[in-house]
């Protein structure tokens, strides 16, 4: 009986090491800045861009987007919540492009 109680508990410390991890934003794979000046141009002369191409370009955003209200938040003379706005209108709005649902909460996981 002592064994069973054994595997139970190694299978907990499995489960709880795997929660705790935290995801990073040098974990998210940014593309070379040429190439998102390239994609970048691509979508604002509206050429049709393939899927590789429209996956590298929104990670690439959102890794802006995510770095943008890291650093806002820390910055002390910006209110608290304030930085959400200002970086969807300086990463997505400014470049003509719509902003993707549920960014806010996914970017939170990166701090």
């Amino acid at each position: 009986m002592g064994k069973r109680s054994n595997k139970r508990s190694k299978r907990n410390n499995k489960r709880s090491n795997r929660r705790s991890c935290k995801w990073t934003l040098k974990k998210a794979g940014m593309v070379t800045k040429k190439r998102y000046k390239k994609l970048l141009t691509k979508k604002e002369n509206k050429k049709k861009l393939n899927k590789n191409e429209k996956k590298d370009l929104d990670r690439a955003l959102f890794v802006n987007y995510c770095k943008c209200t890291k650093k806002l938040k820390k910055d002390q003379e910006i209110e608290k919540g304030a930085e959400y706005p200002i970086c969807t209108t300086s990463v997505y709005l400014n470049r003509g492009i719509k902003t993707p649902k549920g960014v806010q909460k996914k970017c939170k996981r990166y701090h």
